[in-house]
């Protein structure tokens, strides 16, 4: 008996029976192609969603999809812009599109409990949107006992003492994080190998207005794409943000789902 999580790695009948007989809750990742400056690779948001999924899915005997790996346009103040080479984006409504379509087929398949845990900021309100079609069409087809939760995974580390290891004295980084010491610091713990930290370069943490303009004014990024310094990163201080992020959300699904 395969006893992966991840429903790519099973036999479609080993997925149809846990299905039938666990009406688990099935996590879909909803992560982007986008740049992490000069140190890290550009599927950082779709490689820390799929862990934190996989971790609560172990909890709760769920399911991890493959994830969405392309997601909605880089908006400069959240993740540096989309005009850097090799972030890759996808129009809003193709998003929608994408996420509805996913959810409809899950829904064929007998799954009843979704969870999106979005690892890009930019993806947010297109999955709510996705998921508020998805639900008017499952009740068109007569599925009226479907439910969905939708959360961006960083919202779980809320730990003081991990807030403190992470961001002592300076927490207007949290604001400003994009390739910074959250994100650096669980790619260091959970795929050390796509992170060169001698390529990373130290800056203060990105200052915009409280507006944006388009195009985009590219001199109002720092240069390597990076919001905030990723100096002081390691992979202690990602295994906190993983234990404390797959904790929280293990409680609220376990509550919801139950």
């Amino acid at each position: 008996m395969n006893n992966s999580v991840f429903l790519a790695e099973m036999t479609h009948k080993e997925y149809s029976e846990k299905v039938a007989g666990d009406n688990p809750v099935v996590f879909i990742p909803v992560g982007a192609i986008e740049q992490h400056g000069y140190h890290m690779s550009m599927n950082v948001d779709v490689i820390l969603p799929s862990a934190v999924a996989e971790g609560v899915a172990k909890q709760v005997n769920g399911i991890v999809a493959p994830p969405v790996v392309y997601g909605y346009k880089s908006q400069q103040r959240s993740g540096g812009g989309n005009f850097y080479p090799g972030t890759t984006s996808l129009d809003g409504s193709t998003l929608v599109a994408v996420i509805k379509d996913i959810l409809r087929e899950l829904l064929r398949h007998g799954v009843r409990k979704f969870c999106l845990v979005v690892g890009h900021f930019e993806n947010y309100a297109f999955t709510v949107e996705a998921i508020d079609l998805f639900l008017r069409e499952a009740r068109m087809l007569g599925v009226d006992d479907a439910r969905v939760m939708a959360f961006s995974y960083w919202e779980f580390c809320d730990d003081p003492d991990v807030l403190k290891a992470l961001y002592p004295g300076e927490q207007e980084s949290w604001a400003a994080e994009h390739g910074g010491v959250f994100e650096t610091s669980m790619m260091l713990y959970l795929r050390p190998e796509l992170v060169n930290m001698e390529a990373a370069v130290l800056h203060s943490s990105a200052r915009f207005p409280v507006y944006d303009m388009f195009p985009a004014h590219k001199d109002w990024t720092p240069e390597p794409g990076t919001l905030s310094c990723p100096a002081g990163s390691s992979a202690e201080k990602g295994k906190m943000i993983l234990d404390d992020c797959v904790a929280g959300i293990t409680e609220v699904v376990k509550k919801e789902f139950a």
